[in-house]
């Protein structure tokens, strides 16, 4: 055998499966090929593991029920050979992302199995002989953990591993806490200064960033100019500098902003906060930081990917996970697999980010939340320094590098909570802001400044309180006792509080709430209230079949509703008051001992100090102000509703909601107004009604710009893209929206029309299942792969990397995929909207275009919607593409979200697949 052919032996003979919306493609290990039915593909899959790729994928695509088949995935291998590394988790997209013929029938895909599985067993037996002797022993040590656990690839890895008769760290190898290194602490940063960026330093620095040779985009300094002025030392106290910066698709509006804000750091030795609202624009993020910094190390001091806590891997709970697994007899099954997988991540991960990071979104749908995602820091749950992983926890890390960075890429619903609790973990508030995809503060703000009185909300806080109540619960969940006790020593008062909080917290929900609710049964202050609440919500709506979640009015209440609401606000005081007393005495503590206290204690003090008001006495607070203002006339800043969330006819949350009808009023006074400067921008901050004051109006309302003393800046900047010339808006008008076998019917010609690469955007789940349900098949047999939101067994950022790399796929979604797709080229050629997207009829809504002026506001709304999905369509020079509405009702006054010059065209259904085929056609020969 030659150096560089594949170790045949290695690969096990098995059969491999490659299902798609007709059955499957099946490929015995004799080399014998079938297509199959989907109950016969059921049968074989069962029988006997077979090779595939995402299994849950293909249950899903299969309707496969019940427990999961044992299977050879091949992403499971290629997390196990390449941990902390991304790739499309398609047959397609790992033979991509090894360097292998691509392929494109069915029978191509099932082939390419066996030549991914030799490819990743030959690269383990190559790149060990070159690993350390402690990563050589971790890696043998965990594929033993993985043998005994029964996982199919183990045998294969182990003699690729040359680990048959090594066991390396063996169990031991789990333990991956020890081998990480422990975070140094820093003397506190002094405060920034506040020397300006001059808008011809902006210019320079953008052009340093995009180096010689680079296309000259005049707009694009335009706008690093405008964007400067934000850091413009501020003149007054609670008056930021603030500007609003429109910046058209292709402007290049990133590394526009990044030039002023990384010039203004260097200089003022401080940091300044980018925040975005999608997971994937703060990956892309990263990625154009890298040409500021193209030295990995130095970017890894410059820059720091900033997220909640709830974000990270919890290195105790992953201890406690593997202590569960030890405590097992047997060797261990899937929770073996997850937890050796889950090792290698964590050896190989920069910053244990579970979230967006750089732990594969795959990697969950294979072993589950529970098992990767869960063991994420849960709120209010950490108890910092009395953890044995404090100086290795990869959060206090990101907290701390975070203090010194430059760029601070963040998120919009960190900063909203962070700001409205005064502070980030150490209590300081950044200085100048960056507010990337500024068209959704607005949103942003509407969520990070509102209550809600939930039976989930209220069941979490007592988890919180009184930490795991069953002898059988799967978590770690200490409850505040376990978490303080030890810090109070012979403080009788305190101690006594502590206990009086924990009896009081027992009004709360427990276990099993969701039963007793529905059967009238409640136990509770808490389950009492949300009984009477349920009960009015049913009695005041049209029904469960309401493809919204049930809302009413809160009042008129129904009988006996006051009076639970009273009780429980009673019960609610009780939980308060000694929990203040407990705070007291934690920070008399620190008053008390402060010759004595150890750093870390201190700061372990001062964090359970800081949950015990954000976990309890803010929401407790907010939720007794809710309860009391049900007999008094309704405040006129606030909108509240009753609701209960349902899913698949079962209710899912009942709660008390109430919401600023104006977030940004919080917004502008928590956030924009202790900062120094603030830059808000994105391609669409304005609605485009045609009328230029009106639509900066829009603008500042959406920010909040018009509560601030000082007038904002307003700048925009054109796209650079001709977009009569690239693309078409249509609005058919022989579909009848409400018939969904017609709406199914355009879909399909539409999509065939393009040959893929194709967007359908829904206002409803149930619309999108069905049409997905219909098409699925007619567009599998013209070789196109449609990808759908809610039914693919997979999260939706997983199906949008899948259409990015998968030119001629086509992909139905809703909101959440509007938002997150930032796909160019040819993968997205056509975007098909399955109606106007006037706004959720919901009580929230009625009570802003009261507010907000009426039918204008519905009109608003809609606009920007509109506006925002297409400009998903046109993402770099050389894209063409078309815009669909399946909608005749379209008005057009509408129209002004598109660009000058674009103008919907009324046409028919054929003569709109006439159009698709011909505008697409010519624009992709003139490419080729």
């Amino acid at each position: 055998m030659s150096a560089a052919e594949p170790p045949r032996l290695l690969l096990p003979a098995v059969s491999a499966l490659v299902a798609h919306p007709g059955g499957a493609q099946w490929l015995s290990a004799d080399g014998e090929m079938e297509t199959l039915k989907i109950p016969e593909a059921i049968r074989r899959l069962r029988a006997a593991p077979v090779m595939l790729v995402h299994r849950p994928a293909v249950a899903a695509r299969l309707a496969i029920k019940g427990d999961p088949f044992p299977a050879f995935d091949l992403l499971e291998l290629f997390a196990f050979v390449r941990p902390a590394t991304f790739c499309v988790p398609t047959v397609r997209g790992l033979a991509d992302a090894l360097d292998l013929p691509v392929p494109h029938t069915h029978e191509d895909e099932v082939e390419s199995l066996a030549r991914a599985a030799r490819h990743l067993l030959d690269e383990l037996v190559r790149a060990t002989p070159l690993l350390h002797a402690a990563k050589q022993a971790d890696a043998r040590g965990l594929a033993w953990v993985l043998a005994r656990a029964g996982w199919p690839w183990a045998s294969a890895v182990l003699a690729a591993l040359g680990g048959a008769h090594d066991q390396g760290r063996g169990a031991s190898a789990l333990q991956v806490w020890d081998r990480l290194g422990e975070w140094s602490d820093h003397a506190p940063e002094p405060p920034p200064g506040n020397v300006p960026v001059e808008p011809g330093e902006a210019r320079q620095r953008l052009a340093e960033i995009l180096g010689q040779g680079a296309e000259q985009r005049p707009t694009q300094a335009d706008y690093a100019s405008a964007a400067a002025l934000a850091f413009a030392p501020r003149q007054m106290a609670g008056a930021p500098n603030l500007v609003l910066a429109e910046a058209g698709t292709g402007t290049g509006k990133t590394l526009g902003y990044i030039a002023p804000a990384s010039l203004w750091a260097e200089k003022n030795l401080g940091p300044v906060w980018i925040s975005t609202y999608t997971r994937n624009l703060q990956r892309q993020l990263d990625g154009e930081l890298g040409r500021l910094y193209p030295d990995p190390a130095l970017k890894a001091r410059k820059v720091v990917i900033r997220k909640g806590r709830e974000n990270y891997l919890c290195l105790l709970n992953l201890e406690e996970a593997v202590q569960r697994f030890r405590a097992r007899k047997d060797g261990g099954g899937d929770e073996a697999v997850a937890l050796a997988l889950m090792a290698r991540w964590v050896l190989a991960s920069r910053d244990g980010d579970m979230v967006g990071g750089d732990l594969p979104g795959w990697l969950v749908d294979l072993l589950g939340k529970p098992r990767t995602i869960g063991l994420a820091d849960r709120r209010g749950e950490c108890i910092y320094s009395a953890c044995p992983h404090f100086r290795k926890c990869f959060i206090e890390k990101t907290v701390r590098r975070a203090r010194r960075a430059d760029i601070v890429v963040a998120n919009h619903a960190l900063v909203m909570m962070q700001a409205a609790f005064g502070g980030l973990d150490d209590g300081v508030l950044p200085t100048r802001y960056v507010f990337d995809e500024g068209h959704h503060v607005f949103e942003a703000a509407d969520s990070g400044f509102s209550a809600d009185l939930s039976g989930m909300e209220a069941a979490e806080l007592r988890r919180w309180l009184l930490g795991a109540e069953s002898d059988g619960a799967r978590t770690r969940a200490r409850g505040l006792k376990r978490r303080c006790e030890d810090l109070l020593g012979g403080q009788q008062a305190a101690l006594t509080a502590l206990d009086d909080a924990l009896q009081a917290a027992r009004q709360l929900p427990s276990t099993g709430w969701h039963q007793r609710l529905a059967e009238g049964q409640p136990q509770g202050a808490a389950e009492t209230f949300l009984t009477l609440l349920r009960q009015q919500v049913y009695a005041r709506t049209s029904g469960p079949d309401s493809p919204y979640s049930l809302e009413c009015d809160p009042r008129p209440p129904v009988d006996g509703l006051i009076g639970a609401a009273e009780a429980l606000s009673q019960a609610l005081d009780r939980l308060a008051k000694p929990l203040r007393v407990l705070s007291k005495a934690l920070g008399d503590l620190l008053d008390d001992e402060a010759a004595e206290l150890e750093t870390a204690t201190r700061g372990r003090i001062e964090a359970i100090m800081r949950s015990i008001d954000r976990r309890a006495l803010t929401p407790a607070a907010a939720w007794r102000d809710m309860l009391g203002g049900l007999s008094a006339e309704p405040r006129e800043e606030f909108v509240d509703w009753f609701a209960v969330e349902r899913i698949d006819g079962r209710d899912i949350d009942i709660g008390f909601s109430r919401h600023w009808i104006d977030p940004t009023i919080p917004f502008a006074k928590f956030v924009a107004a202790p900062a120094h400067g603030v830059l808000i921008t994105s391609a669409t901050l304005r609605d485009g009604t045609g009328e230029t004051e009106a639509d900066w109006d829009t603008a500042e309302q959406r920010t909040g710009a018009h509560h601030l003393p000082l007038p904002a800046v307003r700048a925009a900047v054109a796209s650079p893209f001709d977009y009569v010339a690239c693309t078409r808006v249509l609005v058919i008008t022989d579909v009848r929206k409400d018939d969904l076998a017609q709406v199914a019917a355009a879909y399909r010609e539409l999509f065939k029309a393009a040959g893929g690469g194709g967007l359908g955007l829904f206002t409803a789940v149930s619309r999108l299942k069905e049409v997905w349900r219909r098409i699925r098949e007619p567009l599998d047999a013209c070789g196109i792969d449609l990808l759908a939101q809610h039914v693919e067994g997979m999260d939706t950022s997983t199906i949008v990397d899948i259409f990015r790399a998968e030119e001629d796929a086509c992909l139905l979604g809703t909101d959440a995929v509007r938002d997150g797709v930032d796909v160019p080229g040819r993968s997205l050629r056509l975007i098909v909207f399955d109606r106007v997207p006037w706004p959720r009829p919901d009580i929230l809504h009625k009570a802003r275009r009261a507010a907000f002026g009426g039918k204008a506001y519905d009109d608003m709304i809609t606009r920007l919607r509109l506006k925002q999905a297409f400009g998903r369509l046109i993402r770099r020079s050389g894209d063409a593409g078309l815009f669909v509405l399946l909608d005749p009702m379209m008005p057009s006054r509408l129209a002004g979200a598109f660009p000058p010059g674009v103008v919907p065209e009324r046409v028919g259904l054929a003569e709109a697949v006439a159009i698709t085929k011909d505008f697409l056609g010519r624009n992709q020969a003139q490419d080729e």
